[in-house]
């Protein structure tokens, strides 16, 4: 991808989030991921509100950090398998499945961002359940591991400080839950 002179890496981005949000948009996925709520978007002010943008910021920066580690826990399991020693099947799957799971959070981050109330409550929702599974599961003896145990706390602890920062004043009240819809 080439840069026009003066453009800047946030410019580039900013477009190809247009372009992204627009072909989400003409898919109808927001309808489809979001269900009865797909179409509720919050107040725009709210949504350039400087405390909401510094929230998402903030969030994508941990959704950096969650991708790092869930990346570092492969790239660990492959150079084990390449010494000779062979990681359970445990953490084959758990680092394939989480790395993919942090991903999706990306989609939920990006479309709450852009206002949708339905993405925001997934967002939320996942940050508060996956902390304890993964801290449940971890406490299991012999199931991983002691890298692989310390990988998951502090993916739990990223996605704890997630929930926190979406868990704020401010965020419900940019995001309030939707009424019910009135039948016609």
């Amino acid at each position: 991808m080439t840069q026009h002179d003066g453009d800047t890496a946030d410019t580039v981005a900013s477009r190809l989030s247009g372009r992204a949000d627009e072909l989400w948009r003409r898919l109808r996925l927001d309808r489809l991921a979001g269900g009865r709520q797909g179409d509720y978007v919050v107040r725009s002010d709210m949504r350039r509100h400087p405390e909401t943008v510094r929230a998402f910021q903030a969030i994508r920066r941990l959704l950096v950090a969650e991708t790092i580690v869930g990346v570092a826990a492969v790239v660990i399991a492959i150079v084990l398998s390449i010494r000779g020693e062979t990681p359970p099947w445990a953490v084959w799957f758990r680092s394939t499945v989480v790395l993919l799971i942090t991903l999706s959070l990306y989609v939920f981050a990006w479309r709450a961002q852009l206002g949708y109330y339905w993405a925001f409550s997934r967002l939320r929702l996942f940050s508060r359940i996956f902390p304890v599974v993964t801290l449940v599961i971890a406490s299991i003896p012999g199931l991983y591991p002691l890298w692989m145990v310390v990988e998951q706390v502090v993916f739990s602890a990223l996605m704890i400080g997630i929930a926190v920062l979406l868990s704020t004043a401010h965020l419900r009240e940019v995001f309030p839950k939707p009424g019910p819809r009135l039948r016609t």
